[in-house]
């Protein structure tokens, strides 16, 4: 099977693959079935490498050829040797980890570079639902019941970004989707469904 070229990806996987660099050393953090991983294995000649928390994705990871690994993002990426990739990547993982702000500094003593894609919780919607119907949201990027959801640290772009700024951390860029498609950054903490950053040491 051919992997999926970038427009083939989900939106925000779309925007990190059109921007890892050829023939880098990438890391793909919660990495799933390795979509990402295999499209920029064929597209961009990285070399690439995965850890991913669940058994049957890292079975179906491996099954299409990738070199993908089971282990817990809050506990085994301090297995790494420093600076073992160029870039790493976790997408929409954030907010299922127990101490991101410990794997934020894992990311970025593991490469120079990180792309963080995460579902904005300070999104219209989400506001609209907590104060008109008074329950956690469901939408379509958060689709599932409040117990049942591994969503355990709920983010917004403006924590985010507050949260670099206090540690000192560079954005490089910054890309903000609504309904799959850019958005501008201003106002994105109230329009933006989805953030991706690309940060920097």
């Amino acid at each position: 099977m051919t992997p999926a070229g970038p427009q083939d990806l989900r939106a925000d996987l779309e925007i990190i693959s059109n921007h890892v660099p050829v023939a880098a050393r990438v890391l793909d953090v919660g990495c799933g079935t390795g979509d990402l991983m295999a499209s920029l294995v064929a597209h961009r000649q990285v070399d690439a490498r995965g850890l991913e928390i669940d058994g049957a994705n890292v079975a179906a990871a491996v099954a299409r050829g990738l070199s993908v690994v089971q282990g817990d993002a809050d506990v085994d990426l301090a297995d790494y040797p420093d600076d073992a990739f160029e870039v790493a990547i976790l997408s929409q993982t954030l907010q299922t980890t127990r101490h991101p702000h410990l794997v934020l500094a894992e990311l970025l003593r593991l490469a120079p570079r990180a792309f963080v894609s995460f579902p904005n919780f300070a999104h219209w919607r989400v506001r609209l639902s907590l104060l008109w119907g008074g329950r956690m949201p469901v939408t379509r990027l958060l689709p599932l019941q409040w117990y049942e959801t591994p969503n355990i640290h709920h983010v917004t772009v403006d924590d985010f970004r507050a949260y670099l700024a206090d540690r000192r951390i560079t954005v490089e860029r910054a890309w903000f989707l609504n309904r799959d498609r850019p958005t501008s950054a201003a106002a994105a903490n109230f329009r933006a469904e989805h953030a991706v950053f690309l940060i920097r040491r």
